[in-house]
């Protein structure tokens, strides 16, 4: 957004502070020089226009994400040579001294050259915008600008297409760094939340993929032995029920382990993987004092925020904290980065974390706090 707008005042700048003054400097006040000054005026706030809109798609072009802005570029051009026309038109009718010429020229230039620089190699830029300069300084022969003047018009064209480089092209690469970065972050707390997922997915699997199959096994046998009319498929069928019971077992021992975390640990892997996915994240509070079940409930509202920053918005840095009075215990987790327009359906997560803190008699409140902050507050009592 501030290299966009940066290259916006620029092109009003220039076209204020070059066009306009110096084509209205020793103006002669007769109809013709004052409308031709006009027309230059007006060609040049058109110039700035359209050069603002074709270099916003040239921009989307770089960035990979529309198509080259072809039509905007002619349009570009035309204006580019239209307003040259005029101005030498302008110069002939004695409307303009020839000293100021160079830096209107440099403006006309200017509005194209930002687009047509983010359509080719810079190499190739450079050497075909040298030779603009020549067309450039031809419509200039007629009206009898003095042959070192046309000289330096063309020297000033030619080397104003690295000024132009800089400007617009290094912009347009440190916006592609910018968003990469982002979209890198995004990536990274992606794989944070699924890693997770992933780590939970390898315990359930290690708990329940030898009992499962073991449990197939005996039961194809009790079939093919009650076939037989064997009584030993009753004592087959005893153990399949056995083996399905420590299965239920274990799978309630995983569950209470993932659910029922330590807050310390909680905060800590929160920190962690957040930092990792290039997000800050201070912690203030006490580190004792707490019941396991209360432990347990606010160290599962740390893992949910978690995974609601990296999965949402934009944030850049998170804030913990933890009061604990007489009777409460307070967590409130803290973030920025909000979006202007932020999701406002209800998430299973938080409903999930309200059912939670309301069988401990706890509350939970979420929302945004302004200034495009996120805050999610959980009250449980002690």
């Amino acid at each position: 957004m501030q290299s966009r707008l940066i290259w916006r005042c620029s092109t009003w700048f220039f076209f204020l502070s070059w066009d306009v003054p110096f084509v209205l400097q020793g103006l002669r006040h007769e109809p013709l020089p004052l409308a031709l000054a006009g027309a230059t005026i007006v060609a040049g706030a058109a110039q700035a226009f359209q050069g603002i809109r074709a270099h916003r798609a040239a921009v989307d072009h770089y960035l990979g994400r529309a198509e080259a802005p072809r039509r905007g570029l002619i349009v570009a051009g035309v204006l580019c040579a239209l307003s040259l026309v005029v101005l030498a038109g302008l110069r002939a009718a004695h409307g303009i001294a020839d000293p100021t010429l160079l830096l209107v020229v440099l403006y006309i230039m200017l509005p194209f050259g930002m687009t047509y620089c983010l359509l080719l190699p810079p190499r190739t830029f450079l050497w075909r915008f040298a030779l603009l300069g020549i067309p450039a300084v031809a419509v200039f022969v007629p009206v009898g600008v003095p042959a070192g003047r046309l000289l330096g018009l063309a020297i000033g064209v030619a080397l104003s297409g690295t000024y132009v480089l800089m400007v617009s092209r290094c912009g347009a690469w440190t916006l592609s760094v910018l968003w990469e970065s982002d979209r890198a972050r995004e990536t990274e707390g992606r794989l944070a939340v699924a890693e997770e997922r992933l780590r939970f997915g390898r315990d359930m699997h290690d708990v329940l993929g030898r009992n499962l199959a073991v449990i197939a096994l005996k039961a194809e046998l009790a079939v093919q032995l009650a076939q037989r009319g064997r009584p030993e498929a009753v004592a087959q069928m005893v153990e399949v029920q056995r083996i399905a019971q420590e299965s239920q077992k274990e799978v309630r021992e995983v569950v209470r382990g993932y659910r029922e975390a330590d807050l310390g640990v909680e905060i800590e892997g929160a920190r962690g993987v957040l930092e990792a996915a290039g997000i800050g994240c201070d912690y203030s509070g006490p580190s004792d004092g707490l019941t396991v079940e209360v432990q347990s409930a606010l160290g599962w509202v740390v893992r949910e925020a978690t995974t609601n920053v990296l999965r949402h918005g934009d944030a850049r840095s998170v804030a913990i904290k933890l009061a604990v009075a007489e009777r409460t215990a307070t967590l409130v987790v803290e973030n920025d980065g909000v979006p202007e327009r932020p999701n406002t359906a209800p998430g299973s997560g938080l409903a999930g974390l309200r059912e939670r803190l309301s069988a401990l008699g706890g509350t939970l409140e979420a929302g945004p706090a302004g200034d495009g902050l996120f805050r999610l507050t959980a009250e449980v009592p002690r």
